[in-house]
């Protein structure tokens, strides 16, 4: 039976409906290459890894060359049991025999009279190449801030770019700050990590896409990630230049944009806000830049140097010390699966332990983690709003984390 998987609720079902929208297209799912109804030509093909029920990931079947390469680049930076996956994936890709792992494959048709770079993204970014495009897809579970990105390479099965796609108000809205990020940030400064550069940024129908430059090929994981990248968070902050001299809460650009925010999406986050801003509101900080999303997933290492990308959450006037805290916090929440309440907890004792070397007292420590996590909140309840969905790590975990925090409602 041939399956369109656009008509899924699940991860392949909202990534083919991100980058397969056009209804021109046909799609099928099938055990092996299907063959598009009477007037259709096949454009492209994937094979779906490891199974249409557990889908993680669309290797493009182009060639042996490309389909080796879309599981084996940057193998390094991933966990040693995907990377043994990918790898054993990669040898049969270069074989020309995924069909022995019994992998279904997608099938992409186009109308014979239409033009694929009118309907297909990937034919698209072809054209904006000026060379064949293929795309290996990643696919993750519906999730509020989750964009579909497509790793291109080219007939040599090297590669090109990283196509990174918003499909809704929230990731429309991340794709353009991380474009704006890459554009402002400087380089070779200082402690700041390399950063991929920017190629292109453009609308495709109701898609905003940015084209990345890739990584270098030789990039790894960190080998303590554990290990907050403190001197090059302050170099992040300060953008390579000096220290800003510290200013109090009450007043702030900051607060006052928290203010807005909490306005616009409503609830008790106002109320947490007022009092943290009543407890805290004299207390001085140093505000600058931060990544927004400084995790050990989105860092790597190249020739003794650190590698940072994924800067869709970056932005100015934050509190020295945000991207530690978010650091902490996430990776307990996310790679050691703490409830947010034991992830704020471990948040802590990192900002105890390195906050000196950010000039954070004790005082401006607890400041610091209160204000991200109303951060953090907020940025959950926009993604929301912009048809993301909420994340059931988050919600309703962080406005308790508030309420008993900073003694406000729960809500």
């Amino acid at each position: 039976m041939i399956e369109d998987p656009r008509d899924r609720r699940d991860g392949i079902g909202w990534v083919s409906r991100a980058i397969f929208g056009d209804q021109r297209l046909w799609l099928g799912v099938a055990p092996g290459p299907a063959a598009p109804p009477p007037g259709h030509h096949t454009v492209a093909r994937y094979a779906v890894v490891p199974s249409l029920a557990r889908a993680k990931f669309l290797l493009p079947l182009a060639s042996r060359r490309v389909g080796a390469a879309s599981t084996l680049a940057y193998n390094a930076l991933r966990p040693p049991r995907v990377r043994a996956n990918r790898v054993a994936v990669g040898v049969l890709a270069g074989l020309g025999a995924t069909r022995l792992a019994r992998m279904p494959v997608l099938t992409v048709a186009v109308p014979a009279a239409a033009e694929p770079a009118e309907l297909l993204l990937t034919a698209h970014l072809a054209r904006v190449a000026g060379r064949p495009l293929h795309a290996a897809v990643g696919i993750r579970p519906p999730d509020p801030h989750h964009k579909p990105t497509l790793q291109l390479f080219d007939e040599r099965g090297a590669a090109w770019a990283y196509a990174k796609v918003g499909w809704n108000d929230a990731t429309r809205a991340m794709v353009r700050a991380e474009a704006e990020a890459l554009r402002e940030l400087p380089r070779d400064v200082g402690d700041l990590p390399a950063v991929p550069r920017l190629l292109r940024e453009f609308g495709w129908g109701d898609l905003a896409v940015t084209l990345v430059e890739p990584m270098p090929a030789g990039v790894r994981r960190l080998p303590r990630p554990d290990r907050p990248e403190v001197a090059a968070m302050l170099a992040v902050a300060r953008r390579g230049g000096r220290p800003a001299p510290p200013r109090p809460l009450a007043g702030s650009p900051f607060l006052a944009d928290l203010t807005a925010r909490a306005g616009r999406v409503g609830g008790p986050v106002g109320v947490a806000l007022a009092a943290l801003a009543d407890r805290d509101g004299t207390t001085t900080l140093e505000f600058g830049h931060w990544h927004g999303d400084w995790v050990p997933w989105n860092l790597g290492i190249h020739r003794g140097g650190l590698v940072a990308w994924d800067w869709e959450n970056s932005g100015p006037g934050r509190p020295v010390g945000f991207d530690l805290a978010h650091h902490a916090f996430q990776s307990a929440l996310s790679l050691r699966g703490r409830p947010a309440a034991e992830a704020a907890g471990e948040m802590t004792a990192v900002l105890a332990r390195y906050g000196d070397t950010l000039g954070l007292d004790p005082a401006r420590r607890r400041l610091v983690a209160d204000a991200y996590l109303a951060e953090l909140w907020l940025r959950t309840a926009e993604l929301a709003a912009g048809g993301g969905g909420w994340s059931d790590k988050l919600h309703p975990a962080l406005l308790h984390l508030l309420a008993d925090r900073l003694g406000s409602p729960r809500g």
